[in-house]
């Protein structure tokens, strides 16, 4: 099954973009995953294409017409998720791409100038999604990032099928310190348990880093991780334990 990915966008020249490279263009080009990318101002229905309008109330710029992104949003067919790429959205995890990848698609609305009419996600079933605490133009990069995190996932695209388990964020934790040739490097070498040869010892190292790295980079992820680990039936049995 085709992943189908439409974009509603201001600027759909923007799209596929860095897509349209790599592991993602060439994904595209062989039809695992399909986009579509629609300017929003093709539902204005004035004579001069209007998607936006003063903010009620007063205040600096525009906010986009809850008219139109229904309009948009309505030319879309039905079953797949409605995403707005918003700051005001709920964070976007692993998790959440990797149960999107498994899905038929996504629909992505991008917004601009102040944002959209608040009404658009009373009147539809919309989904804000944030890529992080700061503040871009528009939604565009967001839904590029977006589309990104899920193609990779899809059958196929990375080749190798265990090539997207064994990273940052997957298991709750950052991905191990990674290593490649030279052995030697301006002084510095290549840990010696990953060349050693045992898989044990190697497969122990990693997990140790990778515990260490998150607690000491990201204490946020690390004490999800170990709530999460205390409140499953094995997690509950170490605590005892210990």
């Amino acid at each position: 099954m085709t992943f189908a990915a439409t974009v509603l966008t201001l600027y759909p020249e923007m799209f596929p973009g860095p897509l349209g490279i790599s592991l993602a263009g060439r994904a595209l080009g062989e039809g695992t995953w399909s986009l579509d990318a629609r300017n929003i101002r093709e539902f204005a229905t004035d004579k001069h294409s209007t998607v936006d309008s003063t903010p009620a109330g007063g205040g600096a710029g525009m906010v986009l017409r809850a008219d139109v992104l229904a309009a948009a949003i309505d030319s879309v067919p039905v079953g797949r998720p409605i995403l707005a790429m918003t700051p005001r959205g709920a964070p976007l995890t692993q998790a959440r791409v990797r149960a999107l990848a498994d899905g038929p698609g996504v629909t992505i609305l991008c917004g601009r100038f102040e944002g959209f009419d608040e009404r658009i996600f009373d009147g539809r079933a919309v989904e804000e999604v944030s890529i992080g605490d700061y503040i871009l133009s528009g939604g565009e990069m967001g839904a590029l990032v977006l589309l990104d995190a899920c193609i990779r996932l899809l059958p196929g695209v990375m080749g190798a099928a265990y090539s997207g388990v064994d990273e940052s964020f997957e298991g709750g934790l950052l991905e191990y310190p990674q290593y490649t040739r030279p052995v030697e490097w301006e002084g510095r070498t290549i840990p010696e348990v990953l060349r050693s040869g045992d898989h044990a010892r190697i497969a122990a190292w990693r997990k140790q880093m990778a515990e260490t790295d998150t607690r000491l980079r990201r204490p946020d992820l690390w004490e999800r991780h170990i709530g999460a680990r205390v409140q499953s039936p094995s997690g509950a049995r170490q605590k005892k334990d210990e």
